[in-house]
């Protein structure tokens, strides 16, 4: 398994790995439109930091991936990047995203009521940076994630890091399991996902805290 940064070259592999490499798990597509998901959770990594986006490579072919960002503060907002994808793409007219993100107001609305507190972006000096990370299904249990989670670990190390978070959803055990192992510890509750639904269940997201 090699394991290296991000290069020019790679980026329209990359991005046919961003549409599969999610397959099985509930955040596979948030709204059934991966262009704009893409737009969101790809792109202004490759445009912003690519020298903290990791690559895991088997046989020359890409497997998977970690976008990293060392200060969480001074990237773009994920909201900032939604509202401009739903301009460009025109998503408030597409089917699936519309009912994805009535629900999601929806899921607002009665948490609101309940007084009860919904996944938001996390901001602690503590540990400003942020990881995500992505598999595909025929590389996982080979080492490819331990290996992008230590490489980016370290380069936070060697720029001096005060510490990362990363947001996972708690019903994903193998996942919450995974990070402990890497160092991950949970901080704050188990909040829920708006809009987000597994074999109809509503799904709760957790964050996760890292200190070199």
């Amino acid at each position: 398994m090699e394991i290296r940064t991000f290069t020019e070259d790679d980026r329209a592999e990359l991005r046919e790995l961003f549409a599969r490499a999610g397959e099985g798990a509930p955040t596979e597509s948030l709204w059934g439109h991966a262009d704009s998901e893409a737009e969101i959770y790809l792109a202004p990594y490759i445009d912003h930091e690519s020298e903290s986006l990791f690559l895991a490579l088997s046989e020359g072919r890409l497997v998977g991936y970690l976008t990293g960002c060392e200060d969480t503060s001074a990237f773009p907002g994920e909201d900032e990047l939604l509202m401009r994808a739903v301009r460009k793409h025109r998503l408030l007219f597409r089917r699936e995203p519309l009912a994805f993100f009535a629900r999601s107001m929806a899921d607002m609305a009665g948490a609101a009521v309940r007084r009860r507190p919904t996944a938001k972006t996390f901001d602690d000096s503590r540990w400003p940076a942020h990881l995500h990370i992505n598999v595909a299904p025929e590389a996982r249990g080979t080492g490819a994630a331990d290996g992008l989670v230590n490489a980016w670990l370290d380069r936070l190390r060697a720029t001096g890091s005060p510490g990362c978070h990363l947001q996972t959803l708690t019903e994903n055990t193998r996942a919450v399991r995974f990070f402990r192992r890497m160092g991950f510890t949970e901080h704050g509750p188990s909040v829920l996902v708006p809009g987000i639904r597994q074999n109809g269940g509503k799904l709760h997201q957790q964050t996760m805290v890292w200190t070199p």
